[in-house]
């Protein structure tokens, strides 16, 4: 039986030389895309960490963590617009059903 819907996390790491301002609007950009095709649960903004390794010669970066529920083809969409978004430094999705 195909599924309907399932239940995601999602951790995005952005670039902490973005500033307050454009971070802000990058959160809210993707809390909309994922209200637009699912319902989101929670956003938990980290702030500024420490990372474990250098990425692009940064030691730090803004974490957030999302969790939401949506059709099972929507996390692959979510991931390449932050594949190909400037700014995000890495991301993450997981499936917590399983």
């Amino acid at each position: 039986m195909a599924k309907l819907s399932g239940n995601y996390e999602v951790v995005y790491i952005l670039d902490p030389s973005l500033g307050e301002e454009a971070t802000a609007a990058m959160v809210a950009k993707f809390k909309t895309l994922v209200e637009s095709n699912g319902t989101l649960a929670e956003v938990d903004e980290w702030g500024k960490r420490r990372l474990a390794y250098p990425i692009n010669d940064l030691n730090e970066g803004y974490y957030v963590l999302m969790t939401f529920s949506s059709k099972p083809e929507f996390p692959r969409e979510l991931d390449r617009v932050m594949r190909i978004t400037d700014g995000v430094m890495r991301s993450l999705i997981v499936s917590k059903d399983e």
